[in-house]
């Protein structure tokens, strides 16, 4: 009995890891697009392809439900996915849903007006096509007034991440943090809105410093499926498990294990 999660890479694999183990009776399909990563160069009429037919693979698959656990398809492709029209029976969902939850401390279900939350001054962290969507400032409109959003586009934190270079993704963290900090001195938070970044989460942490609060989305997100899944227990589809990719298999298997540090075997999408 499967649920999808979906990444353009190896990203998702974070979300993965964190929704295992809040959910251990629950079986998951992984699907990386990693033939196409990564997502964040690219422009929105290709995202959206690309998200578009991994997601319907993944339905055919028996993946009822399926998690975009790629920031930059959540911003480019979800709504429109959503308002094409989905299948009887099945769903596709976000990551932004539970950072902006977290940020704002109101359900996604409270359809109040939006006022005002404890965080005034907040730094985005993600791919440039997920800067360029400007979705999350949109999402968080909808929910809060009065908050500041400064966006930095993390260009090649991701391309060296997928490479296994720890030490060049450490440099360019500490150097878009620098960036971001020329243009908002003191954020009081910081969304780490792209799922290969919790693997730097420390670097973030101490190149901000520690007053400033850090939203990661693995346990986030696995916190909101889980409630998810108690209200809707159909989302649990009866599909294949395991770990598929649209690139070499192999390579991707080698990576996946470092990434996880536990044996990933991968098979051919």
């Amino acid at each position: 009995m499967a649920v999808g999660i979906f990444d353009s890479g190896l990203g998702g694999l974070t979300v993965l890891d964190a929704v295992q183990k809040r959910l251990p009776d629950v079986d998951f399909l992984y699907y990386g697009d990693n033939s196409h990563a990564p997502y964040g160069v690219r422009d929105a009429e290709d995202i959206y392809q690309l998200t578009s037919a991994a997601v319907h693979d993944m339905w055919n698959r028996g993946c009822n439900l399926v998690i975009l656990a790629c920031n930059t398809a959540s911003a480019a492709a979800l709504r429109r996915m959503q308002e094409a029209g989905v299948p009887e029976g099945k769903r596709v969902l976000g990551v932004f849903v539970p950072l902006i939850e977290a940020l704002t401390e109101r359900q996604w279900g409270d359809n109040s007006p939006p006022r005002e939350v404890a965080v005034q001054h907040v730094a985005l962290f993600a791919t440039p096509a997920t800067v360029a969507s400007r979705a999350f400032q949109r999402e968080l409109a909808f929910r809060a007034i009065g908050v500041d959003v400064e966006a930095q586009a993390c260009g090649g934190v991701v391309d060296a991440i997928e490479e296994g270079d720890m030490i060049l993704a450490e440099a360019l963290v500490k150097s878009h943090v620098d960036a971001l900090q020329r243009k908002m001195p003191k954020p009081e938070a910081a969304i780490l809105g792209c799922t290969h970044y919790p693997l730097m989460e420390a670097i973030f942490q101490e190149a901000l410093g520690a007053d400033v609060q850090v939203f990661s989305q693995g346990r986030l997100v696995a916190d909101s499926l889980a409630h998810y899944l108690e209200r809707r227990p159909d989302m649990v589809g009866g599909g294949e498990a395991g770990y598929v990719t649209t690139g070499d298999a192999a390579r991707v298997s080698s990576r996946a294990t470092q990434f996880l540090r536990r044996e990933i075997t991968f098979a051919a999408a």
